[in-house]
């Protein structure tokens, strides 16, 4: 871009101030008649040097912003209880740690700990919740004659044959419970669910019970039990929790941990 300089000479050639007229401003200059009038062309290398700087800086800003526009942002919405994913990136579960027997396979609650206690015959884990021993897990493995899971007959065939998993009540006196029970009974056992599942060939029983007790403080308990054969053993894995804390979470911890077994 250039600009017009005016540059005022006497007649007598003698030089004069010279004016010089911006962009921003508009000088007048008045002709004397004995003053010659010589115009040059100059170029506003300022205020081009300021009008490309100011240029790039609107192009980078385009950039950045188109950049930002066209960049998908994933949400880092986070449960309750978890750590926000803010970068976007996978995050993998850590609800459970893989675990692996003698003969058999699971997942595991990754805030449950190892136990020490022994419940039934041929118990060889178990593991209860953090924060409540009435949340547990465990594998017992027993010899039988049985060649499949399907010679106990059906799953409630089954459990009649191995009703000691659902556990002993303490108080053994005559009751009017205000609980549903009959009158003397101290103990029931409900089948909520029962199938047969198929894996890796091999046969397994699902059985979900609710069992409530008479002097139990929890409602009840969720019991989840998956049973297989395999070379002369008997594999049972039971996982459980109670009532109250089954719909406040430990729903989920039960139920994989029981789905996800499996002998080798």
């Amino acid at each position: 871009m250039a600009s017009t300089a005016c540059f005022l000479h006497h007649h007598a050639l003698t030089t004069s101030t010279a004016a010089r007229s911006s962009s921003s401003q508009r000088q007048v200059v008045s002709i004397k008649p004995n003053q010659v009038v010589i115009c040059r062309a100059q170029k506003q290398s300022v205020q081009e040097e300021d009008g490309g700087a100011i240029s790039r800086r609107l192009a980078l800003t385009l950039l950045i912003g188109g950049a930002a526009l066209s960049t998908k942002v994933a949400p880092a919405d986070a449960a309750y209880g978890e750590s926000a994913n803010v970068f976007g990136k996978p995050k993998g579960t850590t609800d459970f740690l893989p675990y692996a027997g003698e003969g058999f396979k699971l997942s595991i609650p990754a805030k449950w700990n190892p136990s020490k206690e022994v419940e039934f015959p041929g118990q060889v884990l178990r593991y209860e919740d953090n924060f409540d021993v009435t949340s547990n897990l465990t594998v017992t493995i027993n010899p039988t004659d049985k060649k499949s899971i399907t010679d106990f007959g059906s799953p409630e065939q089954f459990l009649t044959q191995v009703d000691y998993l659902l556990g002993k009540q303490a108080y053994f006196g005559k009751t009017d419970s205000e609980g549903g029970f009959d009158s003397g009974a101290v103990a029931t056992a409900n089948i909520l669910e029962s199938s047969t599942q198929t894996i890796d060939g091999k046969p397994y029983y699902f059985i979900s019970v609710l069992t409530r007790t008479a002097d139990g403080d929890e409602g009840g308990k969720h019991q989840l039990i998956t049973a297989t054969v395999k070379d002369g053993k008997l594999y049972i894995c039971k996982a459980q929790a109670g009532d109250k804390r089954w719909f406040k979470g430990a729903k989920k911890f039960v139920e994989n941990s029981v789905t996800s077994f499996s002998v080798a």
